[in-house]
């Protein structure tokens, strides 16, 4: 029995694919990088700057989701938080859930969840109004006239 191992030099050019898994392992560390960054700074902003977290209510959040600084700051770490553990359990599944049917049933539902808070979470950040109409003035925003 004989067996013939084709030239790897041949002249047949490849087909090219795009290496998924690649591309999810340079993500992970790029945005646990970032992530770092947007957590310490949402920390410091939250808990050191002005008085702590006595501080924080309705009007300190209101205040900071006005700024469209702090809307990209926090849609930033929402997007990046979402998709790094969703990432991270699709990998999980991948190593542990060893029946193919079941391994995809898990793999859509943690698609449908992360898009589903991602969504929800933008829509709350993009949509928030500081200044509801018929609250009481102690607890809303500074900046908001009186209502």
């Amino acid at each position: 029995m004989t067996m013939t191992i084709e030239n790897p030099r041949s002249k047949t050019p490849a087909k090219k694919r795009t290496n998924w898994e690649k591309w999810g392992w340079i993500y992970m560390r790029v945005s646990g990088v970032l992530l770092v960054v947007l957590i310490f700074g949402h920390l410091f902003s939250n808990l050191m700057v002005g008085d702590g977290i006595s501080a924080i209510d309705f009007g300190f959040v209101g205040g900071k989701l006005a700024s469209p600084f702090w809307q990209v700051w926090d849609l930033l770490l929402l997007w990046l938080a979402l998709i790094h553990g969703a990432n991270g359990m699709r990998t999980i599944v991948n190593d542990y859930v060893s029946r193919p049917g079941l391994a995809k049933g898990l793999k859509v539902a943690l698609f449908l969840s992360a898009a589903l808070l991602i969504l929800l979470g933008t829509l709350v950040v993009l949509t928030f109004d500081p200044c509801p109409a018929g609250a009481p003035a102690d607890l809303v925003a500074s900046f908001c006239a009186n209502l």
